[in-house]
């Protein structure tokens, strides 16, 4: 069968499975090997990549790199110690080879010792012609040792050595915000922009620090110029319509959502923006159509379906935000956020029951918040379900054991369910407390609030705290 470069791109790789598919015995120099060993990794097609190691070693034995792509291979399947001594035998041949390096930092890396991996890479840079890359795994060697700040020296020379390396660029970056020195940040990119003033990304970053420090006019002047620097960066148009947002310029942060749909596909992000600027511009009709792609867009996406809920929930159409919660429920059973909501909704369309319901989904979800508790608790009282209220707000005591919030609705649950005693003692708790909340005794429960030992307690506390 004739082969020709000139036919496949991927010649090399194409003779390699050809000859596995015919027995035949082809000839590849250590190159294509390489190659070819390379491809199978790269595309997670490791039985290929050390059949490919397997006769390129038949071919090549003396090959340091297809010795040491074979001890990659090694480390991937965890045989350290195989790979350990591979590594032995090629360091006494070659002191000078810094892939040996990387490879024992490889080694300890995976055995949790970050440490030992930062001495040999650096032992690597004596050897290397690649600083940047050596540096690149020395940052993620901190990184896992949670040292930011180092992390973020090393990746910061690797842009020294290599300006658009954008992925050391977002790693300066997480390491700053990591620490939370945004002014840290933006003396950096302000730096870097000034060797390299066409920088999309570099603007890009620097918009979003200034965002976080509400410093709204420099975040929109970076957005701008990350948009000069390439008009099609649909981050940048994102970004500049959620600072117009900030600025209350709702109009113009439609149109920079607008040119995003232009530039690429739909997003479920920018559909949902535009929604939330017609709805400030009163608009509800687009604000309603806009909520409704978002939610085609990506069912997945709990703030559309919060959005819409809400929209119909301001209206006080209770029906309709009830339907759409009861929609993205059927999606997702298990968001907190949804089952809040409808345990709201279900208040106000006084479906006790149901809302009884939504709150024990809630908490049973990890939801803890205050107002769930006393929501709760408001909800059981309504249906009678005294004792059971008491339950609930003696769970919520465990996570907030001196509010006096939950402390005066047990006491007025007490006195209701004829155990005064317990009612006095949680009253006078709360009333220690906080005095000034005692008026939750008489909104809940006016006839324990009009009662003789209730008024007389809440009267002695006034008078022995003044």
């Amino acid at each position: 069968m004739p082969f020709s470069s000139d036919e496949d791109r991927n010649f090399p790789v194409s003779k390699f499975e050809s000859m596995l598919k015919t027995n035949d015995v082809y000839f590849f120099d250590a190159d294509d090997f390489e190659n070819i060993i390379h491809h199978y990794l790269d595309t997670g097609k490791v039985a290929l990549a050390k059949k490919a190691i397997q006769i390129g070693l038949g071919q090549h034995t003396s090959s340091t790199n297809l010795k040491l792509l074979q001890i990659e291979v090694l480390i991937f399947e965890n045989r350290f110690d195989v790979a350990e001594k591979m590594l032995d035998e090629l360091a006494a041949l070659e002191t000078s080879n810094e892939e040996i390096y990387i490879q024992r930092a490889n080694i300890y890396s995976k055995r949790d010792k970050h440490e030992m991996a930062i001495r040999f890479l650096r032992e690597a840079l004596a050897y290397t012609s690649d600083n940047a890359d050596i540096y690149s795994l020395i940052g993620m060697e901190y990184l896992f040792l949670d040292k930011y700040a180092e992390a973020r020296d090393c990746f910061i020379k690797c842009l020294d050595e290599d300006p658009e390396d954008y992925s050391a660029l977002y790693n300066v970056i997480y390491c700053f915000d990591f620490l939370e020195d945004h002014d840290g940040a933006i003396s950096y990119l302000n730096s870097y922009l000034e060797y390299n003033p066409y920088s999309e990304v570099g603007w890009h970053q620097a918009g979003k620090q200034y965002f976080q420090k509400k410093m709204l006019k420099e975040a929109l002047a970076a957005f701008d110029f990350a948009i000069i620097s390439d008009d099609t960066f649909v981050g940048a148009y994102l970004e500049k319509g959620k600072v117009l947002e900030k600025m209350g310029r709702y109009g113009e942060a439609i149109e920079n959502y607008e040119l995003t749909l232009r530039l690429d596909d739909p997003t479920s992000f920018a559909y949902l923006r535009m929604g939330k600027c017609y709805e400030k511009l009163g608009n509800d009709n687009e604000a309603k159509k806009y909520y409704y792609k978002t939610v085609h867009e990506d069912p997945l996406l709990d703030k559309g379906w919060i959005a819409i809920t809400d929209f119909y929930l301001k209206q006080l159409n209770y029906q309709k935000a009830k339907y759409y919660i009861n929609k993205a429920l059927h999606i997702d059973s298990e968001n907190i956020t949804y089952w809040k909501r409808s345990a709201e909704i279900n208040r106000e369309l006084h479906l006790y029951e149901e809302a009884d319901i939504s709150y024990q989904k809630t908490i049973e979800l990890g939801n803890y918040e205050l107002d769930t508790w006393t929501s709760w608790c408001d909800i059981l009282i309504k249906i009678g379900e005294y004792e059971n209220a008491v339950h609930v707000l003696l769970q919520a005591l465990e996570f907030y054991p001196k509010e006096a919030l939950l402390e005066y609705r047990i006491s007025g649950l007490y006195f209701l369910l004829t155990d005064p005693l317990k009612g006095q003692q949680h009253l006078k708790r709360a009333l220690a407390e906080n005095f000034d909340q005692h008026a939750v005794i008489k909104e809940l429960f006016p006839v324990v609030f009009r009662s003789k030992t209730v008024k007389s307690i809440i009267t002695d506390f006034k008078k022995a705290s003044i």
